[in-house]
């Protein structure tokens, strides 16, 4: 993973969707293979994923709510559509560019669509409405532009007139300026990026913690509809 020197191209401009698809191809469908070989810390984000919905109200617990229908934006095999959103969220939708980790999504219940399209091509359909649109560890993947369309579109597609949330689960660069990692083609944002993307109103939470040493810290950031 590289730096961007302040007089080269931005990192995001060496971004490409076809290098990053065939890395993923080359993946094992399973939860080792989207973590990177960290499978033991699902649990972990998991949990602490949970808890986070829960400050915003979101839950199965006494006192908390479930809510109709969420998104989840590059959900690889599904491990949080199973492991966390489909305990909350009454009907799912996928969006997942590559197939083979989709497959057997779509039979399991709650799942009300799978799009196996880039999220820089997805569009919302025009007679749904979500409660939550959940974005974990995938964003890199998008160009700047690309991602600012992007939540452009999820904010659109959020339910009016009620507590609707956009949450963006991201690593984060911690030495001042995007990381751009030629292995998988993607971008490694640093928190000013977030900060200054003052397209719409962000309502933040920050995890505050490592969910293991040699990971980059984890952010949650959501967009709350006003």
């Amino acid at each position: 993973m590289t730096g961007t020197p302040p007089d080269a191209e931005p990192a995001d401009a060496r971004i490409s969707a076809s290098d990053g698809r065939s890395y993923w191809q080359s993946i094992s469908a399973d939860v080792n293979g989207m973590l990177g070989g960290y499978s033991h810390i699902s649990h972990t984000d998991l949990e602490g994923s949970r808890a986070f919905l829960a400050k915003l109200g979101i839950g199965t617990k006494t006192g908390l709510r479930t809510v109709s229908r969420a998104l989840e934006g590059g959900a690889g095999i599904g491990r949080i559509t199973q492991g966390l959103l489909l305990d909350v969220a009454e009907e799912m939708d996928v969006v997942e560019p590559i197939a083979k980790f989709t497959a057997s999504l779509s039979a399991h219940p709650g799942v009300a669509s799978v799009s196996n399209i880039g999220l820089e091509e997805w569009q919302p359909e025009p007679d749904v409405v979500y409660d939550l649109v959940w974005n974990q560890w995938c964003l890199g993947h998008l160009t700047d532009g690309q991602l600012v369309a992007y939540l452009r579109r999820c904010k659109a597609a959020l339910r009016p007139g009620g507590e609707a949330f956009i949450v963006v689960k991201e690593n984060l660069s911690t030495s001042g300026r995007d990381l751009f990692d030629d292995v998988d083609s993607s971008v490694t944002r640093c928190v000013a990026w977030f900060g200054e993307a003052s397209f719409f109103p962000f309502f933040l939470f920050f995890s505050g913690g490592r969910e293991r040493e040699k990971l980059t810290p984890a952010c949650e950031h959501t967009v709350q509809d006003r």
